[in-house]
């Protein structure tokens, strides 16, 4: 392999070319024989006495088992007294609290099972229990009351609906809840913005601009994240209890790609379990874990609930029971979640460009017209290149698939484009001007 080879130059560097006293590779058992009896005893590694039966996760258990260990391994590492997430009751947040209630059931067992062993040892650590003690949790939401703090900010733009699913899920993970409003935080600001500009901003419905409509939203966004870290670092203090939470994020990668989040806000945090995970991928999931853990049947209806931002004012004309809200994400994104997915993979995963990932989605949509298609590119591309530069701050995540963010640690491309695309976009309109009788419209 790669490494091997890079020890080996090392090595032979080290001593000028020449025989080397260091280490050598080949001085390295890269395979355990257990018939090598030159092994002494106390290296071996220890077998198990028992067949082992090989267990293949399914694709939406793997979504919420990776990460699940994957955060219990920083946690327990960090010296944190646990995790802090704004829950929202949308698909997102919960899929991370979701997550985290996995990684409390796999601890709770592995500690339960055996009392004394490593897993017990840093879960009373990281409940702050007696580590002389034999303490283990009695179930994973007694634990999970001990490492997961959520809260719901909700507005006045904020929903009932989303506010009751937030506060169920926390219920059943056994999260220290917390539901509270952030109106007065958005008021005050909006005063010092008044106070200082004479100006004061409406909402879209309300007779103001998109530029207005589009600070209101931000700013309620990014007071969720400045709230947030007030709260990972003070209730642990409010419990009674010595540390520090760390934050959770919840993007997930087809908005990541396409930009749709506000920057710096809940997308923001220590670390993001489900940042290189597609939406279409989170929502399996969800009702994967409503049927295992009969417990978590919240998790159904969250996942058939339409994502929504609820950053604009409710317009009850429009608004439906299912999601509580009139403004949903894929009417403000122009395209819905499945689309997306589709553009996030091309650009990703096969490196695309305009005119290919044109050229591609005209034979997988065939349903839609060259004119429909090229459309939807053309929004993609200048949504991604308009929103790149969030890509450099985004919050580190879990990977596991080619299909994961374009943060400034894995892909070194340029963040800045030109939003045009002019060369690009000329070229796809010179496709579909040489396919004017495929044209739907046209032909309906």
């Amino acid at each position: 392999s790669f490494g091997i080879q890079a020890a080996r130059l090392a090595t032979e560097e080290g001593s000028g070319g020449g025989a080397s006293n260091g280490l050598l590779c080949d001085d390295i058992h890269l395979v355990f024989d257990p018939l090598d009896v030159s092994l002494s005893g106390k290296n071996r590694p220890k077998v198990a006495e028992e067949d082992l039966s090989l267990q293949i996760a399914a694709p939406e258990e793997e979504c919420c088992l990776g990460p699940a260990c994957w955060l219990w391994d920083f946690l327990r590492r960090s010296g944190a007294a646990g995790f802090f997430l704004p829950l929202s009751g949308g698909a997102d947040s919960s899929s991370v609290a979701a997550i985290v209630a996995v990684m409390c059931i796999l601890v709770t067992k592995a500690a339960r099972d055996d009392p004394e062993g490593n897993v017990a040892q840093d879960c009373r650590r990281v409940c702050r229990q007696d580590e002389n003690s034999l303490w283990v949790p009695a179930t994973p939401q007694e634990m999970g009351n001990h490492v997961l703090h959520t809260t719901f900010m909700g507005t006045d733009n904020s929903s009932e609906v989303t506010k009751s699913r937030a506060k169920r899920l926390g219920d059943a993970i056994g999260s220290y809840h917390l539901s509270i409003k952030i109106d007065l935080m958005v008021s005050a600001v909006l005063q010092v913005f008044q106070l200082a500009t004479g100006h004061m901003p409406r909402f879209l419905s309300r007779g103001g601009t998109m530029s207005e409509d589009l600070a209101l939203q931000n700013i309620q966004a990014r007071l969720r994240m400045v709230t947030a870290y007030l709260m990972a670092q003070l209730l642990p203090w409010v419990r009674g209890r010595s540390g520090f939470l760390l934050v959770l994020g919840s993007a997930n990668v087809d908005e990541g790609l396409r930009g749709y989040m506000t920057k710096y806000d809940c997308s923001s945090a220590d670390l993001n379990p489900i940042g290189a995970i597609s939406k279409g991928d989170l929502k399996r999931m969800l009702l994967f874990l409503s049927k295992k853990y009969p417990d978590f049947d919240v998790l159904a209806e969250i996942a058939n609930a339409p994502p929504t931002a609820e950053l604009r004012p409710i317009d009850a004309a429009t608004a439906t029971a299912e999601a509580g809200h009139s403004q949903t994400d894929e009417d403000d994104m122009g395209m819905t979640y499945e689309e997306l997915g589709y553009f996030g993979r091309l650009r990703k995963i096969s490196r695309c460009g305009p005119v290919s990932m044109f050229r591609k989605l005209l034979v997988t949509w065939s349903h839609l017209s060259p004119s429909e298609v090229a459309s939807k590119v053309k929004r993609f591309f200048y949504y991604y290149s308009l929103n790149r530069h969030k890509m450099t701050t985004i919050t580190p995540a879990y990977h596991a698939e080619a299909y994961s963010p374009d943060d400034n640690r894995f892909d070194l491309r340029q963040f800045l484009y030109n939003t045009k695309w002019t060369r690009q976009f000329a070229v796809i309109d010179d496709i579909v001007a040489q396919h004017p009788e495929t044209d739907k419209d046209k032909n309906d």
